[in-house]
C-alpha cells in the first residue's frame, strides 16, 4: 500500500486549501499505521488507551458522523448504526481492537471517499460555507454548525490525532520520519 501525503498549496481558495490541509492529515494518519503489523496497531502508549487502530477507525466514524450523516442527513451507515454506544461512548476506539490494519484502513478510505463525496455533493448545490449542515442539532446541543465549522473541525480533528499518532508510532518502533 504506497500512501502519498499531498502537501497543501500556499495559495488557493478557502474551501481548496481547507480540503488541502484535511487530505495532508488524512494520509499524515494512514502513514503513522503503515508498516506495523496488526497487534502493534493495538499497542497503546500508556497510561493512554489510544492505539493507532483505534485511531483509524475514530476517523472513519468522525468523517461519516460530520459529513455523511450531519452535512448529508444519511442514516448512520454500518457499523455506526448497530455499535452500542450507550454502553460504550468510545465505541469507536475500543471495537478496533482485534481488526487487521487492512480492515481498518479500508474502513477509513471508505468513510473519507464517501465524506469526499457528500462534501462535492452539498458544494455543488451551494457553494456558501456559511450555510448550515443539513441536520439540525437538537436545541440543548446549541447551534447547528455550517460547513466552514465542519471543514475547520475536522482540520483540528485530525491535526490533534496526528501529534497522538507521532507519540503512539514512536513509542511503538522508533519511528519519527512517517
Amino acid at each position: 500500500m504506497t500512501i502519498q501525503r499531498p502537501e497543501p498549496s500556499f495559495r488557493n481558495d478557502e474551501v481548496g486549501m481547507l480540503r488541502a490541509f484535511i487530505d495532508h492529515y488524512r494520509a499524515t494518519i494512514r502513514l503513522q499505521a503503515s508498516g506495523l503489523t496488526d497487534a502493534q496497531l493495538d499497542q497503546p502508549l500508556a497510561p493512554s488507551d489510544l492505539t493507532l487502530g483505534g485511531m483509524l477507525k475514530h476517523l472513519a466514524f468522525v468523517e461519516d458522523y460530520w459529513f455523511s450523516y450531519n452535512l448529508a442527513a444519511h442514516e448512520p451507515a454500518p457499523p455506526w448504526d448497530t455499535a452500542p454506544w450507550d454502553d460504550d461512548p468510545d465505541w469507536d476506539w475500543h471495537s478496533a481492537a482485534g481488526t487487521s490494519h487492512a480492515e481498518l484502513d479500508a474502513l477509513l478510505v471508505e468513510a473519507i471517499a464517501r465524506a469526499d463525496r457528500c462534501l462535492d455533493e452539498a458544494l455543488a448545490a451551494d457553494p456558501d460555507l456559511d450555510r448550515h449542515v443539513a441536520r439540525p442539532r437538537p436545541p440543548e446541543k446549541g447551534e447547528t454548525a455550517t460547513i466552514r465549522w465542519v471543514l475547520v473541525h475536522m482540520v483540528e480533528e485530525y491535526a490533534r490525532h496526528a501529534g497522538h499518532a507521532d507519540l503512539i508510532r514512536q513509542s511503538i518502533d522508533g519511528a519519527t520520519d512517517v
